[in-house]
Order: structure tokens, then C-alpha cells, then sequence
């Protein structure tokens, strides 16, 4: 029950995450804000490529699939499900330790708070954005971290237990 309502509070703050600013440049006098995937586009359109696949994947591609690995986790072994346990086993310790990455957003708009201070040329500000996008992956890593994988192979003792009379 746990792990449901963290992954729950997880979905709802990945909306207001993904819709509100993440950051507020402001270039001599002028304020842009851009969210995760306008930030994304930004890049790709400037021709940085490499940048823009790191911020898709670490912030829109982990997340997601967080949520639904590990939505996915939680009805197989609520359906008490016999399939794949050992890939289902891998999938979350994976989930495990690729969420964590997600934090990559955070810290590279931490840093650019911090470095572009250029008086009233420009500045860069955190938007609000930030705050639930932290909140979604922190959400995430608590509960993964309160997953139970051994519950993924409950049911096949339990099926077992039962044939064995």
C-alpha cells in the first residue's frame, strides 16, 4: 500500500513537473521560461543534440518508465503472477538504479543558478517546475526503495504449497 501511494503522489507531481517552468532566463531585460521539453527543443533546434538526448531520456524517458515499471510490478504481484519472475525481479532492481539519474535535472539547473550571474545582462532562476520534478524523483527512489521484490515469487511458493498436498 505504501509503495501505491507514493507511485500515486508520483503521478500527480509529474504533471505540474512537466508543465510548469523549470527555469526563468532573463537576457537584458527580457524573460524566456521554458519547461523540461521546451528546453529539450530549445537544444535540438541550436544543434546540440547530445545535450537535448540526455535532458529527453533523464527527464521524460526515466521518469515515465519508472512510473509504469513499477505500476506494472505492483498489479503482477497483486494478480499474484506467475510470469517471468526473474526478468520481473530484474526489471525493478534496474528501475532501482537508473532513477536515481533523474536528479541530473536538478543539478544542472542548481548549477546554472549559480554560475549565470551576469548582473542585469542575464540571470537564470529555478522555476517552480524544478520543486516537482525533485518531488517525483525523490517519490520515485522512496518507492522503489519500498518495494519488496521477494513479494514477485510469493506466488509461486504459494502455488507450490498448495500442489505439494
Amino acid at each position: 500500500m505504501r509503495t501505491w501511494a507514493l507511485l500515486i503522489a508520483a503521478f500527480i507531481f509529474y504533471i505540474p513537473a512537466n508543465l510548469l517552468p523549470v527555469t526563468l532566463t532573463t537576457y537584458l531585460g527580457s524573460t524566456q521560461s521554458d519547461t523540461i521539453l521546451s528546453g529539450v527543443i530549445y537544444f535540438m533546434q541550436t544543434g546540440s543534440w547530445g545535450i537535448a538526448l540526455i535532458i529527453f531520456v533523464a527527464s521524460i524517458v526515466v521518469p515515465i518508465a519508472k512510473l509504469l515499471i513499477l505500476s506494472g510490478l505492483l498489479i503482477s504481484v497483486q494478480r499474484s503472477s506467475r510470469w517471468r519472475p526473474e526478468e520481473r525481479t530484474r526489471l525493478y532492481r534496474i528501475t532501482e538504479l537508473v532513477g536515481r539519474w533523474s536528479m541530473l535535472d536538478v543539478f544542472v539547473v542548481t548549477v546554472l543558478v549559480a554560475l549565470v550571474r551576469l548582473g542585469y545582462l542575464t540571470t537564470i532562476e529555478a522555476g517552480i517546475g524544478v520543486v516537482y520534478f525533485a518531488a517525483v524523483v525523490v517519490i520515485t527512489m522512496v518507492a522503489a526503495m519500498s518495494f519488496d521484490p521477494r513479494l514477485i515469487w510469493d506466488a509461486l511458493e504459494k502455488n507450490d504449497d498448495a500442489t505439494a498436498y
